[in-house]
């Protein structure tokens, strides 16, 4: 889909009952092919209503319910908060209705990856010092710091990545907190794109790295060291024994080579962050179509947030290999809405402030833009959050929508890649993984151009379809994971963004 560059609205779909503002309107201007004026300003990416529209009557964007009129809306007026809201409307889920078998390429592409032991493939060669519980994590620092001067004799060794948290104590020791904490540890410490991890503790911490380690099924090897501050003798000392400890796993892990390997090796955690009304419009389903590129080419997506799926899940359990499949969305969906309601919370606490400024009114609005990112390919399975993906495909894992926690729980899954849309402008990085930022907007672009990886603003321009800005995202996909560098990975972000999903009280 092209978009005409001479038209200052966009409508998405013939049944919609607002257009989209390419550009600010002001008040009077003629919206071309609809017949109506505006009656008040409208800022670029947000709504303009098509047709009179009566209290508590649904309003449709993508053919699809966005919210209820809270007041009188004639044709012409600006369609926002002040007079558009949540409501409640009886979703069809159909599951699997709509699911088609997707048919693998010929001939499948191949990107430069490095190949473990254990067959799995990387697309960056990081050591990690992992801190079971926060106090331990500056040790893990100064470990990682100490160590860099040493790299300048390793060329084949990306960095050494310190992963620190705010939690692992004060909470308690058995219980979804902790397993999902420990899930996530886990996740790290056998992650493709880290050669070899230390593991490191406090010692009187109730993330106990022996209780962690057998949890996950994990035990020290060569590649994988665990010790405690306490057991080490202190600070100095600890940091001594870490540095020793890496000294001895950089030789090895420098002599990796890069070889070519299958598409189908790539695992992308797909993301939105700072989203604006052009998030679904353009960024979002150019995402979408270089992810069914992917999965036609044997790779895995990752697509989360649950809380902004809310109100779009239908359009997935349509989509489902099974009815089991479309279940499990469903059982995590209402696990959020009683969990959301044990807190005194909702669903709608979404979209955030600089959503709203961007144009979004409601989470049914953001919902339906954001599982745009998925593309069209079949939903073959649900994870819980930090659970290692082992289906290809397109996929999903129950994240919350704060970015920095949703990725986490996707790369402890095994992420290998991250693609990441933003309309308001996201700045972040997720180590190991390499993560792509792609602008919904060419003003954004042209403002952050050294954060932004790919301007997908030329859809909402008319300067390229949706297709052809996805196949530059998939082209890049590849290109990254074969080592080409991203801008958050030249500025060094990713070692401060590790976030795990904290459930339960602190004690």
């Amino acid at each position: 889909m092209r978009l005409l560059t001479d038209n200052p609205i966009i409508r998405l779909n013939q049944a919609d009952d607002v257009v989209i503002a390419r550009v600010s309107l002001p008040a009077g201007t003629d919206l071309p092919g609809e017949g109506i004026r505006t009656t008040a300003t409208v800022p670029a990416g947000h709504k303009v209503a098509t047709r009179a529209i009566a209290p508590n009557e649904t309003v449709l964007r993508y053919n699809q319910v966005i919210g209820l009129a809270t007041m009188p809306i004639a044709p012409g007026d600006h369609v926002h908060t002040h007079n558009l809201a949540m409501g409640d409307f009886e979703r069809d889920y159909a599951y699997s209705a709509e699911y088609v078998p997707t048919t693998p390429v010929d001939d499948p592409v191949t990107f430069m990856g490095i190949r473990r032991d254990d067959g799995r493939v990387a697309t960056r060669n990081y050591l990690g010092v992992l801190s079971s519980v926060n106090c331990s994590a500056h040790v893990c620092r100064l470990i990682a710091e100490r160590c860099d001067e040493l790299l300048t004799d390793y060329p084949g060794i990306d960095g050494i990545v310190p992963i620190q948290h705010k939690t692992g104590c004060c909470m308690n020791a058995d219980g979804e907190p902790i397993d999902v904490l420990r899930r996530t540890i886990g996740g790290f410490a056998i992650h493709p794109n880290f050669h070899s991890v230390l593991l490191v503790g406090l010692g009187c911490e109730v993330n106990q790295i022996d209780t962690l380690l057998s949890a996950q099924g994990l035990t020290q090897s060569d590649q994988l060291r665990a010790f405690t501050i306490q057991e080490s003798g202190g600070t100095r000392k600890t940091i001594e024994r870490g540095v020793a400890l890496l000294r001895e796993m950089l030789p090895d892990a420098n002599r990796v080579m890069r070889e070519p390997v299958p598409a189908s090796a790539l695992v992308v955690g797909l993301e939105c962050g700072g989203s604006d009304g052009y998030s679904g419009i353009s960024a979002n389903p150019a995402l979408g179509a270089a992810v069914d590129e992917l999965v036609c080419h044997g790779g895995t997506a990752i697509l989360s947030e649950t809380p902004e799926i809310y109100g779009a899940e239908h359009l997935l359990t349509r989509r489902a290999v099974t009815r089991e499949v479309g279940e499990k969305l469903i059982k995590r969906i209402h696990w959020w809405e009683d969990y959301t309601a044990r807190l005194n919370g909702e669903m709608n606490n979404n979209p955030t402030p600089g959503n709203k400024t961007g144009g979004l009114t409601t989470i049914l609005e953001k919902s339906l833009g954001a599982v745009a990112k998925g593309g069209t390919t079949g939903l073959m399975d649900v994870y819980e959050y930090a659970e290692q993906v082992t289906a290809k495909g397109f996929v999903f894992m129950d994240t919350p929508g704060y970015d920095p926690v949703s990725i986490t729980g996707q790369v402890a899954g095994g992420a290998n890649l991250v693609c990441f849309t933003t309309g308001r402008g996201s700045a972040y990085g997720c180590k190991p993984a390499p993560s792509l930022k792609l602008a919904t907007n060419s003003a954004l672009f042209a403002r952050q151009e050294e954060d932004m990886d790919i301007n997908c603003g030329s859809v909402v321009d008319g300067t390229e379809s949706i297709e052809q800005s996805g196949q530059k995202i998939f082209d890049m996909m590849l290109r990254v994971a074969s080592g080409e560098q991203t801008k958050s990975e030249l500025f060094g972000y990713g070692a401060d963004e590790f976030a795990p999903w904290v459930l339960g009280p602190t004690m």
